[in-house]
């Protein structure tokens, strides 16, 4: 297990561990090394069943086979409509090792985003989950002249379907499995014809202004740049990984899917998203990625769960917990930890820290990562004195994920860390705006040359929109989205996402949007956390009826304005928040408010919710 004095197990990999320079090249290189391993698993009613490479392949290989047989040829683009499960990765890299583009779409889409992905990619051929994924398909299907098939992963409610455009992946499979005894050497004829310069997959923006645009990613840049992450923290076949994110998102398609096909790590999906934290603490995986929002969602777990507890088990963590962060704290200093400090930190782990590392499921991992957003430092303070390095990582879909990293050996939380050794990053001189430059950077946005160019300049140099400083030691810290910036009626500039991160800290509140752009003073509207503000509720006897009676109860509103005055706190008076107001509505992933990344859209939220923002200044 990882100490936080101890960071020998966390090594970069400077080797290439696997050859190939497309991603199908690198899986089937895989699958003739690591064969009868098992690669992935996945919970299904309950039960934990397990694939190993080998029988990975047998589904890919024929899927490609059936792609074949359908007519789709190299170039052409297949997009997959689903959650997070084992058929997107064989689907992804069936369409791959055809030399075909591989999109994805979010499962939280309406039909008309699908629609629009659909037409903009050109799509041929469609993959979806469901029952659900295949209304939304063919609500759309004829507007879509260039989709010839659907395929539907999970037939369950589908047994009568007859149509024609309509099929199941079993029976695609079985119509691949037909075509190769007649074409035997088809699939790996196409893995042989695939360049590193060819279009390879697509990642669509979240299209928080205007509609989505495509990244283009081609196979030369996803396999340099998954050998890089290796550079930053190392993985290999003994790890455990969760695979739960979007894997339309760049994070899941590259730090989990490609990344553990480059390492052989194993992928462990879960059985629902409802399911992330049951499943966690079954899997416990040796290197979690997750975004900021499951880490805050654990602490408030934690905390919750503390406040229940006796007496001595609150006295039992707070001494366990001022251990770690003392520890914390010096290795952050980079100054010695005693043999003493070591000693109370082995037997804190014993009375308590092993306990809430395994309530959390993190009691195996050898580290941590969080990216995706701006996630509190003193969060990652918390986990590091949990016993855990927590490394954040910072990147973008047009960066091919993570381009800068904290390393183990030196971490300074509230830093997004150095450049990585596979790309360039440095400051923009006249705006601060961070600038990114390297082979991992994308091939720009499908059907939109002008867009590329107002993002990538002549040099070469990726213009991110992220604001940021960089400091002696070469590490980055980014202050805010360049338009975000808030200057109040003052003329006082306020970074909106340190209050935010503060904000976030708290086990009561889920996310926040500060506002304050030429206003006289700063208002912030909340989400709060469901689960965590009834708890309170129920406990202190308040009544409520429904999520909106709750979010309107004196008692709640109290509780919020309490973590309101504690950030304030911290904050000078120009940067304080005079008021808040809460949303009534409780969001989910499918709700307009909520990027996939379950982050609130800051300008839309502004619009949306206009007349309340505009009672905050009466």
């Amino acid at each position: 297990m990882t100490r936080l004095w101890d960071t020998s197990s966390i090594k970069p990999c400077l080797d290439i561990v696997m050859a190939g320079e497309t991603i199908p090249a690198m899986f089937w290189n895989a699958v003739a090394k690591r064969g009868p391993n098992i690669w992935m698993r996945q919970k299904h009613l309950g039960l934990w069943r397990s694939w190993t490479w080998n029988q990975t392949a047998d589904a890919v290989r024929e899927i490609a086979g059936g792609l074949m047989s359908l007519g789709f040829a190299r170039g052409d683009c297949a997009s997959i409509l689903s959650n997070t499960v084992v058929e997107w990765v064989w689907a992804d890299l069936a369409v791959l090792s055809c030399g075909g583009v591989s999109n994805g779409v979010y499962p939280t889409d309406a039909a008309s985003q699908l629609q629009f992905l659909c037409e903009d990619s050109r799509t041929t051929l469609l993959f979806v989950e469901d029952d659900e994924q295949l209304d939304k398909a063919l609500e759309v299907r004829a507007q879509l002249p260039l989709l010839h098939k659907i395929v539907v992963f999970d037939m369950d409610g589908l047994r009568d379907l007859k149509d024609p455009g309509v099929i199941s992946l079993d029976a695609l499979r079985a119509l691949g499995r037909e075509y190769l005894k007649v074409h035997p050497g088809a699939v790996e004829q196409r893995v042989q014809m695939c360049k590193p310069d060819d279009l390879a997959i697509l990642v669509y923006t979240s299209g928080t202004t205007g509609k989505p645009k495509g990244a283009m990613h081609l196979h030369q840049g996803l396999v340099f740049t998954v050998r890089g992450y290796n550079t930053l923290v190392a993985q290999d076949e003994r790890d455990e990984r969760m695979c739960f994110l979007p894997l339309c998102h760049i994070a899941e398609r590259m730090g989990g899917e490609y990344f553990a096909l480059y390492t052989g790590a194993k992928l462990n999906f879960v059985e629902n998203p409802e399911t992330i934290p049951e499943n966690v603490r079954e899997i416990a995986p040796t290197v979690f990625t997750a975004v900021p929002r499951v880490w805050e969602k654990f602490y408030s777990g934690v905390m919750i769960s503390l406040k229940e507890a006796g007496f001595i088990q609150q006295a039992a963590y707070a001494w366990g917990i001022g251990v770690g962060t003392t520890i914390a704290d010096r290795v952050l200093a980079g100054q010695r930890v005693s043999a003493w400090l070591k000693l109370q930190f082995m037997l804190a782990q014993w009375l308590v820290l092993n306990n809430v590392r395994k309530l959390i499921g993190i009691h195996r991992a050898r580290f941590l990562v969080t990216g995706a957003a701006p996630i509190s430092p003193d969060l990652v303070r918390w986990y590091m004195a949990l016993g855990l390095p927590m490394l954040e990582v910072w990147g973008m879909t047009e960066t091919c994920g993570a381009s800068t990293g904290v390393p183990a050996e030196k971490m300074k939380p509230g830093s997004i860390g150095p450049a990585a050794s596979y790309n360039e990053v440095r400051l923009d001189p006249a705006t601060g705006e961070i600038l990114v430059r390297g082979k991992n950077v994308f091939a720009g946005y499908l059907n939109l040359p002008e867009k590329t160019a107002e993002t990538v300049d002549k040099d070469g140099w990726l213009h991110t929109g992220d604001v940021g400083v960089v400091d002696a030691d070469g590490y980055y810290r980014i202050t805010d989205r360049m338009k975000d910036i808030i200057i109040t009626a003052g003329g006082k500039n306020v970074t909106p996402s340190e209050l935010e991160n503060d904000l976030k800290f708290s086990p009561y509140i889920t996310d926040a949007v500060v506002i304050g752009d030429k206003r006289p003073y700063l208002v912030v509207i909340i989400m709060i956390d469901q689960e965590n503000v009834e708890k309170f509720a129920q406990d202190a006897d308040v009544p409520f009826s429904n999520y909106a009676s709750l979010t309107r109860s004196a008692e709640v509103q109290a509780l919020i304005q309490g973590e309101l005055d504690r950030v304030n706190k911290k904050f000078a008076r120009v940067e304080q928040l005079k008021k808040f107001f809460l949303l009534e509505t409780q969001l989910t992933a499918e709700d307009e408010e909520l990027t996939p990344t379950m982050k609130l859209k800051r300008k839309l939220v502004e619009a949306k919710y206009a007349a309340q923002i505009e009672a905050m200044y009466r």
